[in-house]
């Protein structure tokens, strides 16, 4: 299945913008650099790459496949790739980003393992943020009788999108059997704030940087694939 490609250049250069960025983009903002090349996967109305070209002169792609959301991107400027991550990557090459991004997302992919390794291969590093789901609301839900329900979670079991959900524990045995290395990680409870006392109770959402560790990466690039010109 073929890719189809909305450029949005010309939208950015007559000036359309967005708000403030989610509190978990922030985050991922902060730890990319001036003038990075950037990959955000199921990227939404394209928000963070928005900002990230705006404020530090950033350049890339988005990949989303919800028609409304590739539409959103264009007005706002932001070069989209309407494709679902999950029939694959393949047409991005080896290191061709600096920072692919996953956010909030991650809980509906089917082949996570896959998407995963495919971000560890295209990118230098990679971000994912996720609901954490040892929240202590969720354990006391749980306990309840009662699927949890919260601000990232806001959804009835009848009617999520997620098909995985994952403990910040699990999530870091996830990354380290996949062979990658934790470069940095951040917790944000429900308005959004630090979370540094026993995250994994308390946070509601968390942010893992993380790249492939070099002693247990192989190159998993098949001959002649081809890279999208950025």
């Amino acid at each position: 299945m073929s890719a189809h490609v909305a450029t949005g250049s010309e939208n950015r250069q007559l000036g359309h913008g967005g708000g403030p960025l989610r509190p978990d983009l922030q985050q991922v903002a902060a730890w990319i650099g001036q003038g990075t090349r950037v990959l955000d996967l199921g990227c939404g109305d394209g928000a963070l790459l928005d900002w990230l070209a705006r404020e530090r002169g950033c350049s890339g792609y988005g990949v989303e496949i919800d028609d409304a959301q590739v539409l959103a991107c264009t007005t706002r400027g932001v070069d989209v790739i309407q494709q679902n991550i999950e029939q694959g990557l393949d047409m991005f090459g080896r290191r061709q980003f600096e920072f692919v991004v996953l956010s909030m997302a991650i809980m509906a992919t089917q082949h996570t393992e896959r998407v995963v390794r495919e971000m560890g291969r295209i990118g230098h590093e990679a971000i994912i943020s996720f609901p954490n789901f040892g929240h202590w609301r969720h354990v006391w839900s749980l306990a309840l009788g009662r699927m949890p329900m919260s601000t990232a979670m806001p959804f009835e079991w009848y009617n999520t999108p997620n098909l995985h959900l994952a403990t910040i524990l699990d999530f870091e045995n996830f990354l380290r059997r996949l062979g990658m290395t934790i470069v940095d990680a951040a917790f944000l409870d429900e308005r959004g704030r630090r979370v540094t006392l026993m995250p994994a109770k308390r946070a509601s959402t968390a942010i893992y940087r993380f790249r492939p560790d070099p002693a247990a990466a192989s190159d998993s690039a098949a001959a002649g694939v081809r890279a999208i010109e950025v």
